[in-house]
């Protein structure tokens, strides 16, 4: 079950939660989200202590953002065996949470392995439940490092495509310190810019239908001190026409073997603008979000949302809410929707991929594969 506690309102100083934790007091091992459904009105945490509670938490985005995502799905298998619960039923049910996010799989797997690795080797319940906990702690930590490489390769790569600073970023989704076990990706290459002087604005899209730029991007400058503007996804083509954007900079819950990129829904449109007005379009995810199994974009499944988020409008604290998701409703009763929750990109209109072996550029399938060989993460299929 899960339950919510620790309530704190959110204002302009750092972060006062941390985004995902694993504690153990006398009842049992837990797992402890933010709640990022409730952000920026307040920072509420969810108590998970068990898998579904966890999967439900993962499906209705209180915890999202690719690497942790990943992060998460391994913390949910040690939760499953600290408690005794069948890891087999939490690994399926954590990798189906949410099809397109390849590193919840990745996360899943590489705990379920290590798990496996233990059982195998003679280890007892709590040995084993122990050794899948430190494979989740080892990724958490590895992703936090990761993501100080990310930052530091795209803004070398910023001041090699735009010399002499003042960038002007567009981003798209969230992307920060709520993704990740350090600092993000996209945004982080961002926040960095801003702290050695080289950022002049962030452009937050708001991302719709659920506003991820506009809750939690927008959340995260603030608080970061960054010159940010928030805009509609639809006025992009204006900033692009009025010569207002330098680059635009997104993360990914997927990439194909070809250099395809899945990512939040509306990033594809930023793709061909950019292209269009002869601006980079750079993309800044770790390598666990590569899947050369994947051989195309095409070969990407793309996860479909209720089309609820689409015919209501939720915010955090809506008063008067009657629509079925809980929101308050914007369009006609019985309205059919298309919601996907991701676009794909093709390799032609990515400028660059930054992960944190570096900047790869063009986007190839043969420098995708030469990326995942140079990479330390731990190859699991």
């Amino acid at each position: 079950m899960a339950d919510q506690y620790a309530q704190n309102p959110a204002g302009t100083e750092p972060l006062t939660l941390p985004v995902l934790r694993w504690e153990e007091p006398p009842e049992g091992p837990v797992l402890v989200l933010l709640d990022q459904t409730r952000l920026p009105a307040e920072e509420v945490e969810l108590v998970c202590t068990d898998v579904p509670a966890l999967a439900r938490a993962i499906q209705t985005l209180a915890v999202r953002g690719a690497p942790l995502l990943g992060i998460a799905g391994a913390y949910g298998v040690a939760l499953a065996a600290a408690r005794g619960f069948d890891v087999d039923e939490a690994v399926a049910l954590l990798e189906s949470a949410r099809p397109t996010a390849v590193n919840l799989g990745y996360g899943v797997r590489r705990a379920a392995v290590a798990h496996r690795a233990a059982v195998d080797k003679g280890a007892d319940a709590e040995q084993a439940a122990r050794a899948a906990l430190a494979a989740a702690k080892e990724l958490h930590r590895e992703d936090a490092e990761d993501s100080v490489r990310m930052a530091e390769h795209g803004l070398a790569l910023l001041e090699e495509l735009l010399p002499g600073g003042g960038h002007r970023i567009l981003t798209h989704c969230n992307t920060g310190a709520l993704v990740s076990g350090g600092e993000g990706t996209a945004f982080a290459v961002a926040l960095t810019a801003h702290r050695v002087g080289r950022l002049r604005r962030l452009w937050v899209d708001e991302t719709r239908p659920l506003l991820q730029g506009a809750r939690l991007t927008a959340y995260e400058a603030a608080r970061n001190g960054m010159p940010y503007t928030l805009l509609t996804d639809n006025a992009a083509g204006s900033l692009f026409a009025a010569g207002e954007v330098d680059a635009v900079l997104i993360g990914a819950d997927r990439i194909a073997a070809d250099g395809s990129v899945a990512n939040k829904v509306g990033s594809y449109p930023l793709a061909v603008l950019a292209k269009y007005h002869h601006v980079p379009f750079i993309v800044v995810a770790p390598t666990t979000t590569v899947d050369l199994n994947t051989p195309d974009g095409a070969s990407i499944e793309v996860e479909q949302r209720p089309g609820h988020e689409v015919t209501e409008v939720t915010s955090p604290q809506i008063a008067g809410a009657t629509g079925a998701g809980g929101g308050m409703p914007v369009a006609p009763l019985g309205t059919q929707a298309y919601n996907p929750a991701f676009d794909v990109t093709p390799p032609d209109l990515v400028t660059a991929i930054v992960t944190e072996e570096g900047a790869l550029s063009p986007v190839t399938g043969g420098g995708i594969a030469e990326l995942c060989a140079r990479s330390r993460q731990v190859t699991i299929s």
